[in-house]
């Protein structure tokens, strides 16, 4: 599989998305404040983004390191990128 920016960056602003709304769904419904809050976002960004990577690999390229390696450091940016989005948000209020 070759590194194809187009694909991640059109689905990762609705992955960031669906990121925020359900820590946001968790904070309101849980009761979620602090730290514990960016640690589930940037899990969930770790396993949406990781998700969506699979998604686009061919079945060959599950074995190879090099894919997962390229899938957690997608996840990984949905869900900091996440965050970083959610609390600049709120920190302009």
């Amino acid at each position: 599989m070759t590194l194809d920016l187009t694909n991640a960056i059109v689905a990762g602003i609705p992955l960031m998305l669906v990121v925020i709304g359900l820590v946001q769904y968790a904070k309101e419904k849980m009761e979620w404040k602090g730290k514990g809050v960016e640690v589930f976002a940037i899990v969930l960004g770790l396993i949406f983004g990781a998700a969506y990577w699979a998604y686009l690999g061919e079945p060959g390229d599950y074995v190879d390191w090099k894919f997962w390696f390229e899938a957690l450091i997608y996840g990984l940016a949905v869900g900091l990128v996440a965050t970083g989005l959610y609390k600049a948000y709120h920190e302009e209020k």
